[in-house]
């Protein structure tokens, strides 16, 4: 199973008492990178949403908003400390008259300082909501993790198509191989003839020589492992688990024999194959970058 890193999730939860709404966008990253956004009111619970969006999410570029409100018709649960609004109020207006900036804010800013509201929901309050929060939180994860299987459905099908365009390419090497090696056995005996004369070679040294070169230029063990390559990239595309790192590592390996089989070649007919190749692989790394 494919798993995209490109996910959305939204929970919305309305009561009679409060309003709830989770919101989560992934994108990819090699690791956990996480913006946690949280009310006031939960702020401690923060280190308790990371870890829950480790597990379900594993990587990628995470966001989460909570937002969170009181209904009208709710009891308030805050407190001012007026003398504490006080003091920082006093203090901001002096700074204002002294530096001539405008007084407009203060009331606001002064409101806002640390410690001015208070809260006072009762810890079995603030349990039972982070308790709403949480299966909010979870909700949402689980829409963007089937919005991440989605997407990583269409992936899928995409790299299976880019592997299946690779091995059609190869079998197009396979078949030009004979030919290849023909075609190097002829082309070094015009040589020879045109310099010395096949007439003045010693057969048995040339046919000897011819096999070594040959043998240096083959590239049997290099299609066979490309083509190995190539079969365990589909069979790890279908396992039960999204596996991006690995498909990627399998990816370089098949570069790497791609490459071989290029520079081993000598010959025009499959270097075009092998671009062709490579064309298909860069699609394939392209997509690995977005794959869990």
């Amino acid at each position: 199973m494919i798993k995209s890193m490109t996910g959305y999730g939204l929970s919305k939860l309305d009561d009679k008492q409060i309003g709830l709404s989770v919101e989560i966008k992934t994108l990819n990253s090699k690791f956990l990178d996480a913006i946690v956004k949280l009310p006031r009111e939960f702020s401690d619970k923060e280190l308790e949403v990371r870890n829950m969006l480790s597990d379900k999410l594993i990587r990628g570029k995470v966001s989460i908003t909570v937002t969170y409100a009181k209904k009208e018709d709710a009891s308030p649960k805050v407190a001012i400390n007026e003398n504490l609004f006080g003091v920082y109020y006093h203090q901001l207006e002096k700074l204002a008259n002294e530096s001539g900036a405008n007084q407009n804010d203060i009331f606001k800013l002064a409101l806002q300082m640390p410690d001015v509201v208070v809260n006072e929901l009762s810890d079995e309050d603030l349990e039972e909501e982070w308790k709403l929060l949480s299966e909010s939180i979870n909700e949402a994860l689980g829409k963007c993790d089937a919005f991440r299987i989605s997407e990583g459905s269409v992936l899928k099908q995409k790299l299976v198509q880019y592997i299946q365009n690779i091995q059609s390419w190869l079998n197009k090497v396979n078949d030009q191989d004979p030919k290849r090696a023909e075609s190097i056995k002829e082309k070094i005996s015009q040589k020879m003839s045109d310099l010395i004369g096949l007439e003045n070679v010693d057969q048995n040294r040339f046919e000897q020589e011819l096999i070594y070169y040959i043998e240096k230029l083959d590239i049997s063990e290099e299609k066979v492992r490309l083509k190995s390559h190539l079969d365990y990239f589909l069979q790890v595309i279908e396992s039960d688990q999204s596996q991006g790192k690995k498909l990627g590592f399998i990816s370089q390996e098949i570069g790497r024999e791609i490459n071989t089989i290029g520079s081993k070649a000598n010959d025009a007919v499959i270097q075009r194959y092998v671009v062709s190749m490579k064309e298909e692989l860069e699609k394939i790394k392209e997509q690995l970058l977005n794959i869990l």
